[in-house]
């Protein structure tokens, strides 16, 4: 029995006693981080939310199995935001969609969750109304033509259930009932509240196919209504895909449960616990980024040279080669070899020294 179908359903239950210091901690931390932040100055902290909100995209589309380009990514989010930053890509519309999605949750994040707002969110993550592999309702929710919505593991003929959703007629009366509490006025504390949401809306699973991202575009608005903040400094989705298989099974375990949720909300607040933590990775990186052209104002630099350097302060997959800088940058082999060689004079670039077939260079920061 799953616990949708429970009688109390969806009288959720937890041990207070046990969550209460875990909670009184991450708001500690919570805020000794946003008021780090705040010490930062404008353009660093533009920085450390964009880089932020990069790569929360990036990750809660892996947890998925899709995979999508940094630099469309990235691109995406300065257009959508007016940030002037140099590199800018052309992004696909599935990015855009993505992205447009997210800088809704977390901008708009005091605006009331509708079902026009959460159909909107699904048609941009669908945006040819199709998943991989087939059609499927998009800006709806699921109709359940081909039978129960299960998530299924397994070869065919052999598939294992993990979990059956509640059946698409008892939807509209579901969602009222969940976007009624998430909007209304009560007295949980908003990082609960934002772990609750996750679970109630993953176990509704309204959608045909996105529901666990749209999850956690839920979790990130209610993280900043917690925040009282448009910018995000932290990301849960990167520390959920660190901890994928373990995020399937508590899923698993509490909707097989029976409806105490104590577990789930401990396994939550470890896994915000440490995004928080991993922030200090994130201003570090823009710490070193804003360093180095600092150091490098009145260096003369080539656009193709700019370009470059930027990706691999940002996300450069691999090593940097004359070959891949020759196809990034679109020059000819011999234009690269020459912008990278400049750039080794000026103590920008080094060569690698462990052996290789083909010369490969590494940023001096």
């Amino acid at each position: 029995m799953y616990i949708h179908q429970r009688h109390n359903w969806p009288a959720f239950t937890w041990d207070t006693e046990l969550l209460l210091p875990q909670l009184t901690d991450l708001r500690h931390k919570q805020g000794r981080l946003l008021g780090k932040m705040a010490t930062l100055g404008f353009n660093l902290t533009q920085e450390a939310h964009l880089e932020t909100l990069t790569t929360e995209i990036i990750k809660t589309s892996e947890i998925e199995g899709a995979f999508l380009e940094p630099d469309q990514v990235r691109s995406s989010i300065a257009r959508n935001l007016g940030l002037e930053i140099s590199g800018l890509v052309a992004s696909d519309r599935y990015v855009d969609g993505v992205v447009e999605l997210m800088l809704d949750a977390t901008h708009n994040y005091p605006l009331p969750v509708t079902d026009e707002r959460l159909f909107g969110w699904h048609a941009a993550l669908f945006p040819t109304g199709r998943n991989t592999l087939y059609p499927i309702t998009v800006g709806a929710w699921r109709k359940d033509e081909n039978g129960p919505m299960q998530v299924v593991s397994g070869a065919w003929g052999r598939e294992q259930v993990h979990f059956q959703a509640p059946e698409a007629a008892r939807l509209s009366t579901e969602m009222a009932l969940f976007l009624a509490w998430l909007n209304g006025e009560n007295t949980l504390d908003p990082l609960l509240k934002s772990a609750i949401a996750h679970i109630w809306f993953i176990t509704i699973h309204p959608f045909d196919d996105g529901n666990g991202r749209i999850a956690r575009a839920i979790t990130e608005l209610l993280l900043a209504r917690a925040d009282q903040s448009q910018q995000r400094f932290y990301s849960m989705s990167a520390q959920i895909r660190l901890q994928r298989k373990e995020y399937y099974d508590i899923l698993e375990a509490t909707q097989r449960g029976d409806g105490d949720i104590t577990e789930w909300l401990l396994w939550f607040f470890q896994c915000l616990d440490a995004a928080l933590q991993s922030t200090n990775t994130i201003l570090q990186k823009v710490l070193a980024k804003a360093h180095f052209w600092e150091k490098h104002a009145q260096t003369v630099l080539q656009p193709r040279q700019v370009l470059m350097l930027n990706k691999l302060l940002d996300h450069f997959e691999g090593k940097l080669t004359s070959t891949k800088w020759a196809k990034i940058t679109k020059c000819s082999p011999d234009t690269a070899l020459r912008d990278i060689q400049d750039l080794a004079a000026k103590g920008i670039l080094v060569k690698e020294t462990a052996g290789s077939r083909s010369t490969s260079y590494i940023l001096v920061l």
